[in-house]
């Protein structure tokens, strides 16, 4: 038999409890959970000392390294400051490099030269600002060596735990974002599938059969009538099939050229959409749309097929999609709210909006690379549907984090792990 039993994850730094299904093999499961920690749990270290350039203090004997990141007026770079025995070095007394290697073992190697009184970095130090840093410095024909560990919007999660949280990833790709406009309608009986029945020579009603709401068939009988003229019976039958909304015939009545029953097919419905004027020229007949009700919560789909070229009493012009009423779900007289499609936009990289978070002033999504996820900080374009154009911050082929990421900024805030300036 297996058992249930409820584990709260803030254990191993997860903000919420998770059901989890054992079987009979026991709860290994559980000690692999509460092993994952965030990867700044594990290398937790006191705050750094800093400089009067507010960078990180290094020190090797009487030799004093002090290396900050700069970014007044300029993208963010390296620029360190020598002293030896307490007094300042000038810059041309000393030889630097700095390796920073990235997750995934990506390597920015830094040289510097001498600007006024610092050395100042060759490259950008793009965000984040998450790297092992290894710093050589050679004064007076002496190598001073450092490294030290400067992580930020990083954790670690095994596949395990990721896998029963529903951490869902995908790679950022090129993809065609289509561009909707939210509307609202009314669905409304396809009055070209509704057919009025009379009889054909005006007689005595005879019989009648189906009553009101009836579903009757093509060729089905529907009454007879006894003709005024040849006093012959005939038959009345159904031009299509649908269900009788109107019955107008009694047996001993005289037709008197009256109709006699309604049939409507409700196969289809219209859903005559309200498309305002800040919209109206953007929405294009053979548009395709999206129709969502609130009567069983389903999304149905179509085209624009008609466009009204009269407005409404609220200036709103109305747009007509034929939907396939599957089972008779979509009702005359209810409401709905539709996506129209607008436009189709080919981006050579995107990712879904469900896996953007914010992260200090930016938008970020998480990477993952083996177990560790780590923020990738971006420049977002189009968004429009499920899909976020992306401009820069992310290289193509990168998987990502696209469902439940709050998971992932969670563990990450708990950490407290702060930007290293």
């Amino acid at each position: 038999m297996k058992e249930i039993i409820k584990i709260s994850l803030r254990t191993f730094g997860l903000p919420f409890s998770l059901a989890i299904l054992l079987t009979a093999c026991g709860g290994g499961f559980i000690e692999q959970a509460m092993s994952s920690k965030s990867a700044h749990e594990e290398t937790a270290e006191a705050e750094p000392e800093k400089g009067p350039h507010r960078g990180r203090l290094l020190s090797d004997g009487d030799f004093t390294l002090e290396l900050a990141i700069f970014e007044t007026g300029v993208p963010p770079e390296f620029r360190a400051y020598a002293t030896k025995g307490g007094k300042a070095l000038s810059p041309d007394e000393v030889k630097l490099n700095v390796k920073l290697t990235r997750l995934g073992d990506k390597v920015d190697d830094i040289n510097f030269t001498p600007i006024g009184d610092a050395l100042r970095g060759d490259m950008v130090i793009y965000e984040p600002h998450s790297f092992v840093v290894s710093i050589n410095a050679t004064h007076a024909g002496v190598t001073h060596r450092w490294e030290y560990d400067n992580f930020e919007g990083r954790t670690k999660i095994e596949t395990a735990v990721a896998e029963a949280l529903e951490i869902g990833t995908e790679v950022a790709e090129s993809t065609v974002i289509k561009e909707t406009i939210k509307v609202y309608g009314k669905i409304k009986a396809n009055t070209e599938l509704m057919r009025q029945v009379s009889a054909r020579f005006d007689g005595v009603i005879m019989s009648v059969l189906p009553s009101i709401g009836d579903t009757v068939r093509k060729g089905q009988k529907l009454a007879t009538v006894e003709s005024n003229e040849s006093l012959e019976v005939y038959t009345i039958k159904a031009p299509i099939s649908g269900e009788i909304t109107q019955r107008d015939a009694n047996s001993g009545e005289q037709t008197r050229g009256r109709n006699l029953f309604t049939i409507m097919d409700h196969s289809t419905v219209w859903a005559d959409l309200a498309v305002f004027p800040g919209d109206r020229a953007r929405v294009k007949v053979g548009a395709p749309v999206s129709v969502l009700t609130g009567e069983d919560g389903e999304t149905y789909t179509g085209k624009i097929a008609r466009i009204d070229v009269t407005t409404q009493s609220n200036q709103a012009v109305n747009a007509r999609v034929v939907l396939t009423n599957r089972a008779g779900a979509l009702l005359p007289g209810s409401f709905v709210t539709a996506q129209i499609e607008i436009a189709e936009h080919a981006v050579p990289l995107a990712v879904k909006r469900s896996g953007l978070q914010a992260f200090r002033d930016f938008t970020v999504v998480y990477a993952l690379i083996g177990e560790e996820y780590e923020v990738r900080m971006l420049d977002l374009g189009l968004q429009a549907g499920e899909w976020a154009e992306v401009l820069g911050g992310l290289e193509p082929g990168t998987r990502y984090v696209s469902a439940n990421s709050y998971v992932i900024k969670a563990d990450i805030e708990k950490s407290g792990a702060s930007h290293d300036h």
